[in-house]
C-alpha cells in the first residue's frame, strides 16, 4: 500500500508593515484620479488623430493675419470712397468762410465811411456852434485825431503768473492769475493820466472820451465794447517829461509801482516827442441838448449842454 506524501503546511505570508496605512499607500501610488487620466489619455489619443499643434498654431496666425487686412482694406476702401465728400464738404466751409469775410470787411468798409460822414457832421454842428472853439470843443470831444508830445506807457502782463490764494486782494475779481493786468487796474492808470494833465488818452488805439467805459469780460479788457489783448500801450498827449513825472508820482503811479514789484507785472514809461492819437467813434448823445440864447448871453456858442 503506497504511502501518501506527507502535506506540507506553508506558513502564512507575514502582514506588510504598512498594512495598515492603506489609504496613504493608495493615495501614493495612484496620485491621479482614475477619471483624470481617462481624459488625459483622450485627449492624447483624439490629438494624435487631429493636426499637430504647431501647424493648428501657424493656421490660426495665418487666420489672424487674414482677418486683418480684410480690415484694413476695407478701411482704405471706406476712405477712398468717403474721401471726396469730406474733399467736397470742406471746400463748402472754405468756400462759406471766404464769402463772409468778403461781407464782414464790405460792412466794416461801409462802417468806416458812415462813421466819418457822422464825424463830418459833428465837426460842422461843432464849428457853427461852436465858432472860434470848434476846434477845442472837437479836441475834447474826442472827435478828431490829435498829435503833440505826450508819454508812452507801456503794461504787460507778468512773465510767469502765480496761481491766487484766496486770501490776497486782487483775487476778489474772480481772476485766478494775480500777475494779469485788469480792468481796475487799467482804469486806474487812464483815471491817474488824466489827473496828471493829460489832454487826450488813447488805450491800444482805442481813443478815451467822456463817454469810454473800461469793463472786463472773462479774462479780456474791454474798452468801449471793444477787446484788448497785451501788452496794452496806453498814449496820452501833454507835456512829456511832466505828465510822466506828475503820473509817477501820483497814488496811481505808485499803485503801477506795487503791481510791479508785488506781481511782476511788467510797465515802461517814456516821454516822447510826438504822439498821435486817432478820433473816437462816433459819439451818441442821448440827454445831451445845446444850451439855448447862449449867443446873445455870452457872444459865442461853445456847443455846451446840459442834461
Amino acid at each position: 500500500m503506497s504511502q501518501q506524501p506527507p502535506v506540507r503546511r506553508t506558513a502564512p505570508p507575514s502582514p506588510r508593515p504598512d498594512a495598515s496605512m492603506s489609504l496613504l499607500t493608495n493615495v501614493m501610488h495612484h496620485s491621479l484620479d482614475e477619471g483624470y487620466a481617462e481624459a488625459a489619455a483622450r485627449r492624447e489619443a483624439e490629438g494624435g488623430e487631429g493636426l499637430p499643434t504647431r501647424l493648428r498654431a501657424k493656421l490660426g496666425l495665418a487666420a489672424a493675419l487674414l482677418l486683418a487686412a480684410v480690415v484694413v482694406t476695407l478701411g482704405a476702401a471706406q476712405a477712398r470712397i468717403s474721401a471726396p465728400t469730406l474733399a467736397k464738404e470742406r471746400q463748402q466751409l472754405i468756400d462759406r468762410i471766404n464769402r463772409e469775410s468778403s461781407d464782414a470787411d464790405a460792412l466794416q468798409k461801409n462802417v468806416d465811411t458812415l462813421r466819418n460822414a457822422v464825424g463830418n457832421k459833428q465837426r460842422d454842428v461843432l464849428q457853427k456852434h461852436g465858432g472860434d472853439k470848434a476846434d477845442l470843443v472837437a479836441l475834447l470831444a474826442g472827435a478828431t485825431a490829435v498829435q503833440g508830445p505826450g508819454v508812452k506807457l507801456v503794461v504787460d502782463d507778468a512773465k510767469q503768473t502765480k496761481q491766487s490764494s484766496g486770501n490776497g486782494p486782487r483775487e476778489s475779481s474772480g481772476f485766478s492769475d494775480t500777475g494779469r493786468v485788469r480792468d481796475r487796474d487799467m482804469q486806474r492808470i487812464v483815471n491817474g493820466l488824466w489827473q496828471s494833465g493829460a489832454e487826450a488818452v488813447a488805450v491800444n488805439g482805442q481813443r478815451l472820451t467822456a463817454l469810454s467805459a473800461i469793463r472786463a469780460a472773462g479774462d479780456a479788457i474791454l474798452v468801449d465794447n471793444k477787446p484788448l489783448v497785451p501788452p496794452y500801450t496806453v498814449l496820452a498827449i501833454g507835456d512829456g517829461e511832466r505828465l510822466s513825472t506828475a503820473f509817477q508820482n501820483s497814488a496811481d503811479g505808485l499803485y503801477l509801482r506795487a503791481l510791479q514789484q508785488n506781481y511782476g507785472i511788467r510797465t515802461s514809461i517814456s516821454a516822447q516827442s510826438e504822439v498821435r492819437l486817432p478820433a473816437a467813434p462816433s459819439l451818441i448823445v442821448r440827454t445831451a441838448k445845446p444850451q439855448e440864447g447862449a449867443v446873445a448871453e455870452r457872444g459865442t456858442d461853445t456847443g455846451k449842454g446840459t442834461s
